[in-house]
């Protein structure tokens, strides 16, 4: 299976005093959709460098027609995932989308994954932009 990469991170100051963008993103990846399903993965760390918590409660992306932050759990020995309507990342903490844990479900895939744009939001305010190329 295929990976996109990291290409460059555009970064957009949140609601902040702080001087530099309090909210970066780093070890992105998004999978390739498996061949005939239009369903992928994402998973990225996020660095609060500011002061005050950052509240993400909606992802974007134009080349899929929806994004839905999930965390998968395990209970009562069953693996279970369910949707998240937000996720806090503490002042000076990261919080880590991997597998086995919080992780974006994009769907409904576009046919040109080779550029892809993750889009950060806290309610209707842009946080954070990220592009992703292909390797």
């Amino acid at each position: 299976m295929k990976r996109l990469s990291l290409l460059i991170a555009l970064l957009i100051t949140a609601c902040s005093n702080e001087s530099g963008p309090p909210l970066t993103v780093s070890q992105v990846e998004v999978t390739r959709p498996m061949p005939g399903m239009s369903m992928s993965a994402g998973y990225f760390v996020l660095r609060n460098d500011s002061r005050v918590p950052t509240r993400i409660t909606s992802v974007s992306s134009p080349q899929f027609g929806s994004v839905e932050m999930h965390e998968t759990t395990l209970e009562n020995n069953v693996s279970r995932m369910r949707e998240i309507p937000e996720v806090i990342v503490p002042p000076g903490d990261e919080v880590i989308f991997e597998r086995g844990g919080k992780h974006l479900m994009l769907m409904q895939a576009d046919d040109d994954l080779s550029n892809v744009t993750l889009n950060f939001y806290s309610d209707d305010a842009l946080l954070l932009s990220v592009s992703v190329t292909e390797d």
